[in-house]
């Protein structure tokens, strides 16, 4: 068996050659026409102009505190606020008649007096937190507890309010009912309160009348109160 070996003409580097120029031209072309298509489409978007303006606010101008209110007299005596121990749940009458003025809480001057220039007088009745001892129950009659409402099992508690002299006496005509679970109960408070003796409150070494609240407990267990 025979075998012809037959030489072509064929040129190997000229046909790589060939072929590679056209390839080249159209993705040069290609390119380059996307290329201006970018730069035409950002040349017909409207720019963009950053605002660099600067806004200084001012500062708050300086709070000026208020002044002082101008009295006519000096302020010589001011009221002092009494606190409440038991906190009551009945809205106390409000006397229509009667002046307010801020001015007699102030703080300064002789405590008990007004800002009108008033000192306290022998008479001044006192809170209880503004005196320096405090009046203190001394001895005390048991409560009579009314024979109805201890058959019917009724308990509470009754608050008075009262104003104790220098010798240590309820005062009769200050004698208040603030508040009572029962109005049978107001009766025999009242005379418990008028037979009871305390030691009187003092205010920079003397005796002065003082305004309290007591609280009276009506229970069925309690002895002094059966």
């Amino acid at each position: 068996m025979a075998f012809a070996l037959i030489e072509s003409d064929r040129k190997i580097g000229a046909s790589l050659f060939s072929g590679s120029v056209p390839s080249l031209f159209i993705h040069s072309a290609v390119i380059g026409a996307a290329v201006l298509a970018t730069l035409s489409a950002r040349q017909n978007t409207p720019g963009l102009t950053a605002d660099t303006t600067l806004v200084f606010l001012a500062p708050p101008p300086e709070q000026q505190p208020p002044p002082q209110p101008e009295l006519s007299v000096p302020l010589k005596g001011f009221q002092t606020v009494d606190v409440p121990v038991v906190i009551p749940t009945a809205i106390p009458p409000v006397a229509l008649q009667e002046r307010f003025d801020p001015n007699d809480f102030s703080g300064v001057g002789v405590e008990g007096g007004r800002a009108t220039g008033v000192e306290p007088g022998p008479d001044q009745v006192y809170q209880a937190t503004a005196v320096d001892e405090q009046p203190l129950l001394l001895a005390a009659p048991p409560p009579t507890y009314p024979a109805r409402l201890r058959d019917a099992g009724i308990t509470g508690r009754v608050l008075l309010q009262a104003v104790i002299d220098t010798t240590g006496r309820v005062e009769p005509g200050s004698v208040k009912v603030l508040r009572t679970p029962n109005v049978g109960f107001e009766i025999p408070s009242r005379q418990w309160i008028l037979k009871a003796l305390f030691r009187p409150a003092r205010l920079g070494g003397r005796l002065v009348r003082v305004l309290v609240n007591l609280p009276l407990d009506f229970s069925l267990t309690d002895r002094a109160g059966s």
